[in-house]
């Protein structure tokens, strides 16, 4: 689905399935310097599931026009725009990692057009190391090598070579993409404050071995938002939706059928 927004098309996958008024509808948000292919083992399960789903390509990203946008703010309000020209509501937001910053900002001011929340390998806060935005800034491949040693657990190996390493693939893809993003999650202030006021229902999933949001962090997250539910998935690093791919969306569905 292409959606233009003051003359720039913005790309967001629906599994060919478009958007019905009588579904609820599940946005998917990746990750920094990720884009919707790091979905796509979920947004077909819950297509299927009777589900419109919408894995959008934040701006600069995948297939959307650019440039980035450079804070979690902008692209709250960014997404604001999207769901207001496509009429959405009642929306189940599902972010990975940076996009769980945006869900949380998101939920802090445009709460009336949100029914549930899941994050996934997320946090109220996510510094970043300077020597990643360093490398990220001046375009290093070692860059994305950081974050693959950081982000999965133990060597994996992927069918078809590491979905990542396929996204963010030039010098441009990591300094103008990546490093903007990284930067965007390091400034981001206002997440803790922003957990506290939810009052949706919440779901909240873990990488038991994730290197960059561990669980002590992560059960502090919990602990912010009220009544959530916590579900650690063993033997998963941080890139949950690529590594656990079943197991993590079998959890999603039961939380939204409950």
């Amino acid at each position: 689905m292409i959606i233009t927004l003051q003359d720039k098309n913005f790309f967001a996958s629906d599994t060919g399935q478009g958007v019905e008024s009588s579904k609820d509808t599940i946005v998917f948000l990746h990750g920094s310097g990720l884009s919707h292919i790091v979905w796509s083992l979920t947004e077909q399960f819950f297509s299927n599931k009777n589900f419109n789903v919408l894995s959008i390509d934040l701006p600069g990203h995948g297939n959307s026009d650019g440039p980035c946008l450079d804070s979690i703010e902008k692209i709250a309000d960014w997404l604001e725009k999207i769901f207001s020209k496509l009429n959405l509501d009642n929306l189940i937001l599902v972010g990975h990692s940076q996009g769980c910053l945006e869900i949380l900002e998101y939920a802090n001011k445009y709460k009336d057009r949100l029914n549930k929340l899941v994050f996934v390998g997320g946090s109220d806060k996510m510094p970043v190391h300077p020597d990643l935005i360093k490398l990220a800034q001046n375009g290093d491949s070692d860059a994305v090598k950081l974050m693959m040693k950081w982000g999965y657990e133990g060597s994996k190996k992927f069918i078809g070579g590491n979905p990542v390493e396929k996204i963010i693939q030039s010098p441009r893809d990591i300094s103008e993409i990546l490093a903007v993003d990284l930067n965007a999650c390091n400034n981001y202030l206002n997440g803790t404050e922003a957990a506290k006021k939810i009052n949706f229902s919440t779901l909240l999933i873990f990488g038991e071995l994730d290197k960059m949001v561990n669980l002590e962090t992560g059960k502090k997250f919990s602990g912010l938002i009220k009544n959530s539910i916590t579900y650690v998935i063993k033997g998963c690093g941080h890139m949950i939706m690529i590594e656990k791919a079943f197991e993590m969306r079998e959890k999603i569905l039961e939380f939204l059928n409950s």
